[in-house]
């Protein structure tokens, strides 16, 4: 499945296209994790703190609703480049995470009938 269509809000900033492309690219990635879903949304929002000058003043959010579900992760930085950078990766820990259990379940699900055949309980 290819990632999801990205809808892109910007505030207190000028939306530029590089933004935008870093973000298909880097989030291409993790379609991995959506293989079998066909329904997917993604909404991402770029954000220039102006309350102070200097520091962690830019602000990425996304939040991607799949399967019934809602991944969301947020950071602050001193450049878009970085705070798009721990966004995937804390989606990417989120959609890990989400998928390991969903296996777990089915493989412990798969144990109890097989059990229940075998001793017919």
């Amino acid at each position: 499945m290819e990632f999801p269509m990205i809808q892109y809000k910007a505030t207190n900033v000028a939306l530029e296209g590089k933004w935008q492309d870093l973000v298909e690219q880097k989030f291409r990635t993790l379609s991995k994790y959506l293989k079998n879903h066909t329904e997917g949304t993604c909404q991402v929002e770029f954000e220039k703190i102006v309350s102070h000058q200097n520091g962690n003043i830019h602000r990425v959010e996304a939040n991607l609703h799949c399967e019934g579900k809602l991944f969301r992760a947020e950071a602050t930085e001193n450049s878009f480049e970085l705070a798009i950078d721990q966004v995937r990766a804390e989606l990417d820990r989120e959609l890990a995470k989400s998928n390991e259990k969903r296996e777990t379940l089915m493989k412990k699900g798969g144990r109890r009938i097989k059990e229940m055949l075998r001793f017919g309980k």
